[in-house]
């Protein structure tokens, strides 16, 4: 399926992932709004040709006037969000977002909408170590993972809409998973890795290392530079699944430790073998 240009596209939060997503559409020749709490970011978002029109109030003739709703916000804006105007929302409407834990997310925004619309999550697998529309770049899915996370009340037609939706924004794959299969993917993908980046960071005053850092301790404390509210947030929603994945490495990590206070030499490059192995499924073609 491609995506009608007639359909009428409303991004709510122009922070850098809903700033992106409004350009990255908006330049495909779709008319595209936006509603954020800060007149700034819609002047911004405005000036930049990122949206066609946006408004800071929430208002029931302006929502009412769009086919699909891309939800850019903090999971528990969401939620507080869908309870308070979901009323606003046009009778069978596309609405989605791209929140980074989706169960105990996409079925209570689904019970909210009832029959009014018809919520399918989804997860742009992209982001920067900067915030703010200001930072937002329509390029900044392009060629990335996009997954879709429908449930059994999603009918196909609309699973449909969501995934094109994910091509118009220029991503390279976009693929299905449940909400259970999307979070304990991103424990440990994503969520995980962010742990270790912050623990690294934390664990010793580097400032003085500064000069003397090659690209290994770079590349590994990228994602260290952090959103910590949402991330908090993201952390605890999924809470069980990344506990899971954090004793998952924690053995691992001290299966190594263990190996090299015994000089086990054999063990340590037999991990190291198994380790270049795995990581040749994700070097990008």
């Amino acid at each position: 399926m491609i995506l009608d240009q007639k359909k009428k596209i409303l991004v709510v939060g122009l922070g850098l992932i809903g700033g992106s997503y409004a350009a990255a559409l908006s330049s495909g020749g779709y008319e595209v709004g936006g509603i954020d709490a800060s007149p700034e970011a819609i002047a911004y978002a405005r000036a930049h040709g990122f949206i066609s029109h946006g408004q800071n109030e929430v208002t029931a003739d302006y929502v009412g006037d769009f086919d699909i709703l891309v939800f850019a916000l903090y999971p528990h804006v969401l939620l507080s969000w869908i309870e308070e105007y979901a009323a606003f929302i046009k009778s069978g409407a596309l609405v989605t977002d791209v929140t980074g834990v989706k169960t105990g997310v996409v079925d209570r925004v689904q019970e909210m909408l009832g029959e009014r619309a018809e919520f399918v999550g989804a997860h742009p697998m992209a982001g920067r170590e900067v915030s703010g529309v200001q930072n937002a770049d329509p390029s900044l899915f392009r060629g990335a993972n996009y997954i879709v996370t429908p449930t059994d009340t999603n009918t196909e037609q609309g699973i449909l809409l969501c995934e094109a939706l994910g091509r118009a924004i220029g991503s390279g794959s976009v693929s299905r998973l449940s909400p259970k299969e999307h979070d304990e993917m991103i424990g440990f993908l994503s969520q995980l890795t962010h742990c270790i980046a912050v623990s690294l960071m934390t664990c010793k005053e580097s400032r003085q290392l500064v000069d003397y850092t090659g690209d290994s301790f770079r590349d590994l404390t990228r994602i260290a530079k952090i959103n910590e509210k949402m991330w908090s947030e993201l952390f605890l929603l999924n809470r069980e699944e990344l506990l899971s994945q954090m004793d998952l490495f924690l053995e691992r990590f001290r299966e190594l430790r263990e190996a090299l206070a015994a000089g086990d030499c054999e063990t340590m490059m037999q991990m190291m073998r198994l380790s270049t192995e795995r990581r040749k499924y994700f070097d990008k073609k």
